[in-house]
């Protein structure tokens, strides 16, 4: 038992001097709690309790009066809008003797939530029939409530591949409550340790009896887990890749990767291949897996492509264009030269004259044109000189 001297306050220091004076009131006022602490599952009712000694006087009332709670904000639980509905305060009868009286109050919290964990201190007030003033007292410290959810400890006590599992709390839940097991829908088994074997197809959770709608999170084996590849898109040879394996598990899965069967000795979530060869392609897939069970990936195939086959067709078309513009400026550099030799074998009067190179298609039409007209309608073309219906061109000259 924890015993607190209380503090005194008092609404005039005159009156304090001489409530401090009398020998009755010399004595201590003191407030007893059961425990430290108080610990209670989330969804469950708890009472705090306290007990409260003072000397019996002449002059003071024995009866406890406005018994308060109050917690860490210094906030009146009662007037506190969200303990609205679940508190009551309750003090019992004074047990007196001739020096001294015993008082039990009980501060009773029901649907407890996370937030009600707090520390609870007592305030009361006694009435001076002599003054006629109403004092007040107040404890140093008080009660602390821990509210807890449950939680399901997985471990392997005995056999390595079967798991144990144990409901678990974060401090320890007063009057020895009972446990239930919840798994899949099957008939609620009791016991602070699961009583069956845990099988990897089911799911598990545990409750205090009493309270099954507030279970603790349950625990199960990964789920079919996926993988997804980084960056997305054609795979050419020599380039690197990232595979993600991802699966919902409780506890959090392991993964380990595999290709074709056998394990690469890589563990991780994510397995990154660098320079991509015909070595490395294949089908690729992990394997996720917790304490409860394991569940592999489907396959997933890695198709690469040869980076020089894309180079090659871009080489070849080069090459290409590149001998066709070399063609087209050889060509024209021939006909450019034929026609030039043809003109200066014309000009020396040489016999052998090679075959001129024909005009161009303007040149032509124009020549045609001055054909078909009657002689002397005909215009006479660049370097031509006409007397009388008669041309001769000036190279003739």
């Amino acid at each position: 038992m924890i015993r607190q001297t209380m503090n005194l306050r008092s609404s005039a220091r005159g009156f304090l001097a001489f409530l401090l004076s009398l020998p009755v009131l010399k004595a201590d006022y003191w407030i007893t709690y059961p425990s430290n602490n108080v610990c209670a599952p989330r969804g469950s009712t708890v009472d705090i309790t306290c007990q409260l000694k003072y000397p019996k006087a002449q002059h003071v009332d024995t009866t406890v009066q406005e018994p308060r709670w109050f917690h860490k904000r210094d906030v009146d639980v009662q007037k506190d809008t969200d303990y609205a509905g679940r508190v009551k305060n309750n003090c019992y009868k004074p047990k007196c003797t001739r020096v001294s009286c015993i008082v039990k109050c009980t501060l009773s919290i029901s649907d407890l939530r996370q937030s009600d964990s707090s520390e609870y201190k007592f305030r009361f007030r006694t009435y001076n029939t002599v003054t006629a003033n109403i004092l007040e007292y107040t404890s140093d410290l008080g009660e602390t409530l821990s509210v807890t959810g449950l939680q399901v400890k997985v471990s392997f006590p005995i056999r390595p591949n079967r798991a144990s599992l144990e409901c678990h709390s974060m401090c320890g839940l007063a009057g020895n409550p009972t446990y239930i097991w919840i798994s899949n829908g099957q008939s609620p088994r009791e016991g602070m340790k699961y009583p069956g074997i845990v099988r990897p197809q089911n799911s598990y959770s545990c409750a205090v009896k009493g309270y099954e709608h507030f279970p603790s999170p349950s625990v199960y084996a990964p789920k079919t887990p996926s993988v997804i590849v980084s960056p997305s898109g054609e795979i050419v040879e020599g380039s690197s890749l990232t595979l993600s394996c991802s699966s919902d598990a409780n506890p959090a899965a392991d993964y380990t990767w595999f290709k074709h069967g056998d394990s690469m000795g890589q563990s991780g979530q994510n397995y990154t291949i660098t320079n991509i060869t015909s070595e490395l392609g294949g089908n690729y897939y992990c394997q996720a897996h917790n304490a409860i069970g394991r569940h592999d990936s489907t396959f997933l195939f890695i198709n690469w492509k040869e980076r020089s086959s894309s180079s090659q067709t871009t080489a070849i078309a080069v090459r290409a264009v590149a001998v066709l513009l070399a063609s087209i400026l050889l060509l024209v550099a021939f006909l450019w030269m034929r026609k030039k030799a043809s003109r200066k074998a014309s000009g020396m009067g040489t016999d052998t004259v090679d075959e001129p190179l024909p005009d161009p298609v303007y040149e032509n039409v124009l020549a045609l044109t001055n054909l078909s007209a009657p002689a002397a309608q005909r215009e006479p073309t660049e370097g031509t000189r006409c007397v009388a219906g008669s041309c001769v061109h000036s190279d003739q000259i």
